[in-house]
C-alpha cells in the first residue's frame, strides 16, 4: 500500500477537477431538466436500483452519483478530491438531487465504515478508479466489508489492455505491471480531449491548454488480479463482460465516435477490448 502516492494523487486531482468541471457549463440545469450522465452498460448491470443504498466509490465531482440517484437510490459517494467533493457536494444542493458526499482515503474510509457499522445494497464504481489504488486486496476486502448479505458490486472500467498503448495505438506500457507509474505531468484535461463525449451538453473551452502542476502515480491492474482479489475477499462474480468501445472517453488518435457517444478504434485496426464490466454478489 502506497498510501504515500494516494495523497500526491490527491493533489494532482484537485487541479484536474477544476479544469474538467470548466468544460461542462451549467450542469446544475442540466440535472434539473431530468439530465443524466449515465450510460447503458452501468444501468443494465446495477439492474433497479430504486429505494437501495448505493455507495459509490471514488466518485469524483458527484455526476453520476446524482444520476443515480434520480434513479431512486440512496446514494454516498466517497473521493479522495477535495475539489471533487466540494463540487459534489454544492452540485447536489443547486440541482435538488440528494446525495451525500464524504472526502478520504478510500482505505481510510472503509476502515472507519467497517467499525462503524455502514452496510450497502449496492456498491459501485467506474471508468478509470482502478489505476489509483495501490493494494486491490485491501479494495476488494473493504468492498465486501461494508456490502449487505446478499448485495452486489458492479465495476464498469476501462480495459486494461487498451492500456498497454499509447494514444498513437502504438504499444508502449507493460500489461504485467502494478506500478508505481509516475506521470510528472499529473492527471490530464481529458474531458478537454473528449469533447462532447464527456460534456454531453453545453461543452464550453473552459482552462485552455491545462498543465497540472502535480505529479500523479498510477497503477496497473489486469483482469484476472482484479477478479481474483474480488473472490478472494469472499465475493462470487456473477457477471463479466467486455465491450469493444469506450463510453465517452476519446484516449487515442482518429478513434470513431459511434452512438450513444461510445468511442471506437479507428476502422485500419482490428476491434479491440476498450472496456469491462462485472457484478459479484456477496454471500
Amino acid at each position: 500500500m502506497h498510501k504515500d502516492l494516494h495523497e500526491a494523487n490527491r493533489l494532482s486531482w484537485n487541479a484536474a477537477t477544476v479544469a474538467h468541471n470548466s468544460h461542462k457549463g451549467d450542469q446544475a440545469a442540466f440535472f434539473r431538466a431530468g439530465g443524466s450522465t449515465l450510460f447503458p452498460e452501468e444501468c443494465e448491470l446495477l439492474g433497479d436500483i430504486a429505494g437501495l443504498e448505493l455507495l459509490h466509490l471514488q466518485c469524483n465531482a458527484g455526476q453520476d452519483s446524482l444520476s443515480l440517484a434520480r434513479l431512486g437510490a440512496r446514494v454516498t459517494g466517497v473521493d479522495i478530491a477535495d475539489e471533487a467533493i466540494d463540487f459534489a457536494s454544492q452540485l447536489a444542493r443547486d440541482s435538488g438531487i440528494p446525495a451525500r458526499f464524504e472526502r478520504a482515503d478510500l482505505f481510510d474510509w472503509f476502515d472507519a465504515a467497517i467499525h462503524d457499522g455502514r452496510r450497502f445494497d449496492r456498491v459501485f464504481a467506474s471508468y478509470g478508479a482502478l489505476c489509483w489504488l495501490s493494494d486491490l486486496g485491501t479494495w476488494a476486502r473493504g468492498i465486501a466489508g461494508v456490502l449487505k448479505p446478499g448485495g452486489h458490486f458492479t465495476l464498469v472500467e476501462f480495459h486494461p489492455y487498451a492500456m498497454v498503448f499509447d494514444p498513437h495505438w502504438t504499444p508502449h506500457y507493460d500489461y504485467f505491471h502494478a506500478g508505481p507509474v509516475t506521470e510528472e505531468d499529473g492527471v490530464g484535461d481529458y474531458v478537454a480531449d473528449s469533447g462532447k463525449g464527456l460534456a454531453p451538453v453545453d461543452y464550453q473551452p473552459g482552462i485552455v491548454q491545462f498543465n497540472n502542476p502535480h505529479p500523479s502515480h498510477e497503477f496497473s491492474w489486469g483482469i484476472a488480479e482484479v477478479v481474483s482479489a474480488l473472490i478472494a475477499a469472499g465475493l462470487r462474480i456473477e457477471r463479466l463482460n467486455e465491450y469493444p468501445y469506450s463510453n465517452g472517453w476519446r484516449g487515442f488518435d482518429d478513434m470513431r465516435e459511434l452512438e450513444g457517444r461510445r468511442m471506437a478504434p479507428p476502422a485500419h485496426l482490428p476491434t479491440l477490448p476498450l472496456m469491462y464490466g462485472l457484478t459479484a454478489r456477496h454471500g
